[in-house]
């Protein structure tokens, strides 16, 4: 009993980062199980089947706080449910051990420049338009099938690649991630169901995963719409890092006191990186208010610079009776120029005005 509520503690903290960060909850269960003396194809297919039932509730609840883009999610998570139900059925007679060196050294690349990138102020891409399939369709097959043979990897695959794009907000890469997980969490259960059979699932251990990380979906969903992405982009860089630094270093035979400084060093780039996210974001907000206030001032000129243009211009059309002229006999009273058919009032340029434009234009700058 003890055992099972330790692991749905796990799978709880697991779901929470994971739906925070887009990634690590297979990571993290697997690597507990596998450190319990589980077989491997027997720990990725125990927890891919307790993430048919979190990915679910967290792709509910992304969807809920509108962190999800459907069309990213349609063009990846088809080729990511190929990756993945090839890798699973191979699982026992593929090893990928040598292959995770090479793969740890793209996701710490990838993850590096995720912390110089959001350590900076956000400019958004937009010329770089919106993510093709040719892009989506092999990165999907590709974290789909690591994700089946590592015990996870959909989420370190998938979630850097997109975040360094540049085309889509942070916690819309994650939104979208997570919930097109849910069909790749599927497609490398019924691999392995065909490999493993249904001795292959530990299902006590399935259930108390599950349980922890239906408890947590719905609130990483809600934190990861809080967090300022800023401050999420560096996040997600350093954990990106530390993770795959370890695997290198195991790879490479490192040994001693060599890992302790690599981790400490890395450890202080990290901090000084989310430092540097941290002033960036205050200096955007800052610049966000001034832009607020400058708008807010000009919105009441132009309402009494609006109010006072009907009065001005019934003023300036005065009939000949309001003049004190009498109309001759046969004719009849007819508005200024100003008022007829055709003909418009000139717009009244002000300093007012001027200034509101002013302010749109800093605004628009600000935000991207």
């Amino acid at each position: 009993m003890r055992k099972l509520l330790v692991l749905a503690l796990v799978g709880l903290a697991a779901q929470l980062v994971d739906g925070a960060l887009g990634m690590a909850y297979g990571l993290t269960s697997s690597t507990l199980l596998l450190f319990a003396g589980v077989a491997p194809a027997a720990a990725s297919a125990s927890v891919h089947l307790a993430e048919i039932g979190t990915t679910l509730a967290a792709g509910v609840s992304h969807w809920r706080f509108g962190n999800v883009d459907w069309k990213v999610v349609g063009r990846i998570a088809l080729p990511g449910a190929i990756g993945a139900f090839a890798g699973a059925t191979f699982l026992s007679s593929i090893s990928t051990e040598a292959a995770a060196p090479w793969m740890a050294a793209i996701l710490f690349t990838l993850g590096a420049y995720l912390l110089v990138r959001f350590s900076r102020p956000l400019r958004a891409n937009r010329a770089a338009g919106r993510l093709r399939s040719r892009f989506l369709a092999p990165l999907g097959l590709v974290a789909g099938f690591v994700d089946a043979t590592g015990g996870g990897g959909w989420g370190p695959v998938a979630t850097p690649a997109l975040l360094v794009s540049g085309r889509m907000e942070p916690r819309k890469v994650i939104g979208s991630v997570d919930t097109s997980e849910f069909v790749v969490a599927g497609a490398a259960s019924i691999g392995f169901l065909i490999g493993l059979g249904s001795e292959g699932f530990l299902l006590p251990t399935v259930a108390a995963l599950l349980v922890g990380g239906l408890i947590a979906a719905p609130i990483a969903a809600w934190l990861v719409r809080i967090v300022p992405a800023q401050l999420l982009g560096a996040v997600i860089g350093g954990v990106i890092v530390l993770t795959n630094a370890r695997t290198l270093l195991s790879a490479g035979g490192v040994g001693g006191s060599v890992p302790v400084v690599v981790y400490a060093l890395l450890g202080a780039a990290w901090l000084v990186a989310v430092g540097l996210a941290v002033r960036a974001l205050r200096r955007a907000r800052r610049a966000r208010a001034t832009v607020d206030v400058a708008l807010t001032s000009a919105a009441p000129a132009e309402a009494a610079l609006a109010s006072a243009s009907p009065a001005g211009a019934a003023s300036a059309s005065a009939s000949p009776a309001e003049a004190g002229e009498p109309a001759q006999s046969g004719e009849s009273v007819e508005p200024a120029d100003a008022a007829k058919p055709g003909l418009a009032p000139e717009p009244v340029a002000t300093a007012e005005t001027a200034d509101a434009a002013e302010s749109r234009k800093l605004a628009a700058a600000v935000e991207g």
